[in-house]
Order: structure tokens, then sequence, then C-alpha cells
């Protein structure tokens, strides 16, 4: 029998979580009580780089198989104790606003899991009491492979980019992003805006095109694609969001965005195949055995 909604209490939130038994992941069978699970879990990793963001969720509320959705505003009917901020929708500051919730405990995480979001984005910047962005603490370029490219070239890739950020005195941290590719984070101090970080983006994306053009591409022209790896700078613009480490996916099956260690992607470069895209399961075993190498790497 379909098990039945029932109310929990979470950190000392209470609340209704219903269809524990819905497969949200067709090809593996994952249901609702799994991925309700994965993100209990994995929340003492995963809140540290939610704190202070806001949020843009994207939601199967009947599993992959069906529809999605995109939602930013926080959802109508929300607790009154979740937290909120709302921001300027332009970066002007001017006109209409955006009202985020935080993701800053796990009954908020859990709430939002329980509507079906199953994959979190965020912006590289953080907000400030005042509901105005910070700059940005994190530059982000998302490595797309062009097929037949695949994590193989990826890996190579991002060593180039390494290269460059440890040049700039800036460290980084690779994530395979659940999907066909990875992203290279680096850890900023905060000084430069959003234009200025996305303008070193490109900069660096333009760079290794120039020096590896039968490899890296900087412009998103369909026809130039295929084999090379696209570096795309523009998810640093203060609109752009990218999915957040530990995400969930909503793919078939339940891969997430999955932080991973430099030696994993120096193998990757050597060995075709040595560098997959990993699953719930993986993750958890990887931090039951290292914790948060994402953040460790950022700070190290």
């Amino acid at each position: 029998m379909p098990q039945q909604d029932q109310r929990v209490e979470v950190d000392g939130r209470t609340l209704k979580i219903s269809s524990l038994d819905k497969v949200m992941y067709p090809e593996t069978g994952t249901t609702k009580a799994e991925v309700l699970s994965y993100y209990a879990q994995v929340s003492p990793v995963l809140l540290p780089h939610l704190a202070d963001r806001a949020v843009t969720r994207i939601r199967w509320p009947n599993g992959t198989a069906e529809g999605r959705f995109f939602e930013k505003n926080l959802p109508s009917g929300a607790p009154d104790w979740l937290h909120s901020v709302s921001v300027p929708a332009r970066a002007s500051g001017g006109g209409d606003t955006i009202t985020y919730p935080v993701v800053d405990d796990l009954a908020t995480l859990t709430y939002l899991a329980n509507l079906g979001s199953l994959e979190l984005h965020v912006h590289q910047w953080r907000v400030g009491r005042n509901g105005q962005p910070k700059n940005p603490d994190r530059l982000v370029i998302d490595l797309d492979p062009g097929a037949p490219a695949g994590l193989h070239e990826c890996s190579r890739v991002a060593l180039l980019v390494r290269a460059k950020l440890d040049d700039l005195g800036l460290p980084s941290a690779p994530v395979t992003s659940g999907s066909k590719g990875l992203h290279l984070y680096a850890a900023l101090p905060g000084r430069k805006n959003a234009d200025e970080v996305r303008d070193l983006a490109q900069e660096i994306a333009q760079e290794l095109s120039r020096e590896h053009k039968d490899l890296v591409l900087w412009k998103m022209t369909k026809s130039l694609r295929p084999g090379k790896v696209l570096l795309d700078w523009s998810q640093n613009t203060r609109s752009k969001t990218t999915i957040t480490p530990y995400s969930l996916r909503g793919r078939d099956a339940p891969y997430v965005a999955a932080p991973r260690t430099w030696r994993e992607i120096e193998d990757g470069a050597k060995t075709d195949g040595a560098l997959q895209q990993c699953d719930l399961e993986q993750v958890l075993r990887r931090i039951e055995e290292s914790g948060d190498i994402f953040g460790d790497q950022l700070t190290s």
C-alpha cells in the first residue's frame, strides 16, 4: 500500500512529508524517501555552501520521468519559520524583487526536497543583511564537452584552467557536474564585483582558447562544439546560477554534483574512462571517508 502522509520533527520544526514511496528516479527506482534521506545525510557538508545564498530550485513534483519547472520565489504556503531574503531582480537595484528561501538548516532543506526540489542552484555571491548581493566569494567555470569529447577531455582542460588560477594565487576545486562535464571553482577574497569576476573568467577562457585551439572554446557557437570543451565563463554574472556542490541532478538516475580531488582529475586526464559521474550512494560514501573535500580544497 502507498505510504501515507506523515508529520515529522526536523530540528524542532514540524513538517508534513508526503508520498514517500513516489519514484523520483525511474531508472533506479529511487523514491522520495531516499531523496529526503540523502539530503539529510549530506546536510552537514551541503548547508555551509548554501548559507546566505539565494537558492533557485528546479522541481520535479512527480519525478524526473515527468515535467519540471524552475522556482525562484518562496513557495506559496511556505511555513512562517522559513527564512527568506528579498533581492532586487536587476543589478541596478531598482524595480521588482525576488523573495528567495534561505536554506540555512535541515528543516528548510527537507521542506524543499519534499516539494520535489531535486536541484538547488545558487549564485556565486552571498546576500547581506540588507538583501543586497555582496561581491562574489568564488569564481566558477563550467567545462561543457561537445560530443565525442567527454570527461577525459574535460579533465585535460581542467588542469589547464587550474594552472591559470594557480598563477593568480587562487586555490581551486573541481566538481563533476552530475550531467556531462565539470565545474571548476576558485575562492575569491570578495574584492571584485560580479562584472569584474565575469571578465576575469572570460579572460582565462579566451587565453586557453587561443593557446589550445584544438581542444578549448570560449565562444558558445554550436557549430564549433564537436570534440571540444566549452569554457562557460558566463555563470559569474550577477543573474546566473550554478548547481551547488552536493546537489542532486534531475536525470534518469540520481547523479550528484560531486566534489572531486585533483588526483582524480589528473587520472582522468591520463586515461579515458578513469573519471565518471557520481551517484547518490557514491557521494555518501565519499563524505563518510573524506568529509567536505570541496570546502577543504578552496581553503587550503
